[in-house]
């Protein structure tokens, strides 16, 4: 038995079908059993709960062999930190799998994490690797680029952007801050050799896409692929560091959180080929993953 946490987000759903498809049994640890069920069907085993609630997670952890660690948020909301969720829940998990003898632990970090509170995602998925490399555990921490697939992620984001921006123009952050998107079934695919292969046991893996693009390229990519015809209008990130603290306070679910432009710093890539040098597969390229996520 395998216990997934965030099972019904979008890699947690990549995740799971991999995992099923392997032979597994899955366990899911969610907050709405009715919710995921509508989600990821039958065949899964569901119990309530969540990360931020110690108690539920060592309910979770009872008779599992291993532990696939997604839980994350991108984006605060009321009780819903980065301190809660991503370094608490992290402690959490870790504490209730030596509690109850669990001894494989692969975590889903993010790629370009790094100390520093200035970048309070990064930071908080720094801190969180931290525990569970100090866990003594036989762990493998996971760092993917921009995850695409089904379920919302990026590039509902980007649809977002595009419905704000008046027709025929479409708005997007200037710069040359580069990405390297990468489907949710090749990081599931990812999760499910790590598990099975001792070799990544205390190994953290980089892993993205086989391209390297810019915000403008994967736009370029997603306008073709939806048959969208827009006029293309940089946007100065220092404009945007002005304008989206405003859209934050007036929309419910700004296309872009203050965050996630801090994150735009630096590059969010590694080698294209780590994928095939790491795991023995070519990850799928951009335009062909998300007409497939698309279609």
């Amino acid at each position: 038995m395998i216990l997934v946490t965030g099972g019904s987000g979008l890699v947690g759903r990549a995740v799971i079908k991999e995992l099923s498809a392997a032979g597994f049994k899955v366990r899911c640890l969610v907050r709405d059993t009715a919710k995921a069920r509508s989600v990821l069907g039958e065949g899964v085993e569901y119990l309530q709960g969540n990360v931020t609630d110690y108690e539920s997670i060592l309910r979770a952890m009872k008779g599992v062999e291993g532990v696939i660690h997604l839980v994350a948020v991108i984006r605060e909301r009321g009780d819903q930190t980065f301190e809660k969720v991503n370094v608490e829940g992290t402690a959490n998990a870790v504490r209730a799998a030596a509690v109850t003898g669990v001894r494989r632990f692969i975590h889903m970090s993010a790629l370009g994490v790094k100390e520093g509170r200035a970048y309070p995602y990064s930071h908080s998925k720094w801190l969180a690797e931290e525990i569970v490399r100090k866990s003594g555990l036989e762990w493998t921490v996971i760092r993917p680029s921009l995850i695409y697939g089904p379920g919302f992620g990026f590039f509902d984001r980007m649809a977002q952007s595009i419905r704000f921006s008046p027709p025929p123009f479409i708005g997007y952050p200037a710069g040359r801050t580069r990405f390297q998107p990468i489907a949710a079934r090749d990081v599931a695919r990812c999760v499910a050799i790590a598990l099975r292969d001792p070799q990544f046991i205390h190994q953290t893996c980089e892993i993205g896409g086989p391209e390297h693009l810019t915000y403008r390229e994967m736009l370029d990519v997603f306008l073709e692929i939806k048959k969208v015809r827009r006029i293309k209008l940089p946007v100065p990130v220092g404009l945007l560091r002005l304008v989206v603290p405003l859209m934050e306070k007036l929309l419910p679910d700004s296309p872009v959180s203050s965050v996630e432009l801090r994150q735009m710093d630096f590059d969010n890539t590694t080698d294209p080929a780590a994928v095939k040098k790491q795991f023995g597969f070519e990850p799928v390229r951009l335009r062909e993953g998300l007409r497939e996520t698309l279609h």
